[in-house]
């Protein structure tokens, strides 16, 4: 199976944001950069800030974080991202 990836984007003044999934993590924040569809939720906000991101072994690991973190709380969201990126940094550059 394919590895997976979750990963939460904010905007430039990190007041949204984001949970989603992919499995080629780096070709999905480029496409979030690039605005690829116009009328998505991310597009809409400007979200194309990667703030925060982990790799798991298989794609379904990673879809069940993905939905564990989106029902969690917004505080809980601001935390994992304080927890490896506490200047809330654009991490596209250093994947």
């Amino acid at each position: 199976m394919r590895p997976g990836y979750v990963y939460i984007l904010t905007n430039k003044n990190n007041t949204t944001l984001y949970v989603g999934v992919t499995s080629n993590l780096q070709q999905r924040i480029i496409q979030h950069k690039e605005k690829h569809d116009k009328k998505s939720f991310t597009a809409r906000y400007n979200l194309d800030k990667l703030v925060y991101y982990e790799s798991h072994q298989m794609i379904g690991d990673a879809i069940g974080r993905e939905k564990q973190l989106k029902a969690g709380s917004r505080a809980k969201k601001i935390a994992l991202i304080n927890s490896i990126n506490s200047e809330w940094l654009d991490l596209f550059e250093s994947l």
